[in-house]
């Protein structure tokens, strides 16, 4: 292996570490503002939560349309929510059988294979223009309101809606609790006052600076590899990218397998496919047009089929079991190798 390969993967993967170190930062700073101005929980986690745990995704797709390589850009999201269902909700599935809300089957994943086949009607003609973004976004809008109107019909059931957004505010909050449980050294946490709006907004813009940052270095060096190894923009995004930038949502679903509440796991990934498509999509769209090859609109299908997999899952039983997670895991695994081939 050459030193510019090992040089190059290097930066990858720093890139990726501070892409995800950068999304909680923000996620955290933003989120203690909302709060400081007395935003309810539920807002925070249904707009800027869910958007944070994305930017690894827009990040990266934008600056790598900005740069001019549409393939990482494109392929990235519709990597990511290939990756999401097949290989986290699969991994995940293999741990323990995951349970799916009704809410989630009913609704959530039919507006997740609608969007998809919307994707694939605009980059019929070859190109995302910035009307297909204002397009995107108005879905997003709408997305949103179903949410909060959900919240609102049931808030003492605790939806799946707020949950596939809210469960990294509550495991953030959760492990703030721990940190200062520890450095409290058998001491009190709750004597402890909360950080001053200062400290929160600067731990916003230094969370915003690093996704940038890390996201310009993580685009430049798949670019490298990618001529290194004369392999497309596509296929970059849709494998190494795409893995890189859905790490949060890995990280996130298996912990909560390993600490039981793996139910939140199913809403958690369906939740951030929509985003990916309408938040992701729709802003880089409206930054900047993006063509559209005629391989991605092959990729959405398979995305397409894999949230029609989790749909008939979902109407079988309401969960998916161990051999099912397999069997997703077994679906991406033959994805990818038609892919690379």
């Amino acid at each position: 292996m050459s030193a510019e390969i090992i040089k190059q993967l290097a930066i990858l993967i720093v890139g990726f570490a501070l892409l995800v170190k950068g999304a909680d930062l923000f996620v955290d700073g933003a989120s203690g503002i909302a709060k400081k101005f007395g935003i309810s929980e539920l807002i925070i986690g249904l707009t800027i939560v869910a958007m944070g745990t994305s930017a690894p995704e827009a990040a990266v797709s934008i600056a790598a349309a900005a740069k001019g390589s549409a393939g990482i850009s494109i392929g990235n999201v519709i990597g990511s929510n290939i990756m999401n269902i097949f290989i986290i909700l699969g991994v995940v599935a293999s741990i323990v059988p995951l349970k799916i809300e009704r809410s989630t089957v009913r609704y959530e994943m039919p507006f997740t294979i609608i969007v998809t086949v919307l994707f694939v009607l605009m980059g019929r003609d070859g190109l995302l223009t910035r009307p297909d973004g204002a397009i995107l976004w108005a879905g997003l809008l709408l997305y949103l309101a179903y949410l909060l109107r959900q919240a609102k019909q049931k808030p003492a059931e605790s939806p799946a809606q707020s949950e596939t957004t809210v469960q990294k505010a509550e495991e953030a909050a959760s492990a703030e609790t721990v940190t200062e449980t520890a450095e409290a050294n058998g001491t009190s946490a709750a004597t402890e006052e909360s950080p001053s709006i200062w400290k929160l907004i600067a731990l916003t813009i230094v969370g915003l600076a690093v996704i940038l940052v890390s996201s310009d270095y993580a685009v430049d060096a798949a670019v490298a590899l990618a001529k290194i190894f004369n392999i497309s923009d596509r296929v970059i995004g849709l494998t190494i990218v795409a893995l890189g930038t859905s790490l949060p949502e890995l990280v996130t679903s298996v912990t909560a397998a390993l600490r039981g509440n793996a139910d939140l796991a199913v809403g958690n990934v369906v939740g951030s496919c929509i985003f990916n498509l309408l938040f992701v999509l729709g802003t880089s769209a409206l930054i900047l047009p993006i063509p559209c090859a005629p391989n991605f609109l092959s990729d959405a299908y398979v995305a397409v089929g894999a949230t029609v997999l989790l749909l008939l899952f979902g109407f079988t039983q309401m969960k998916i079991t161990r051999w099912e997670g397999v069997l997703l895991v077994a679906c991406y695994v033959a994805y990818a190798y038609v892919a690379l081939v």
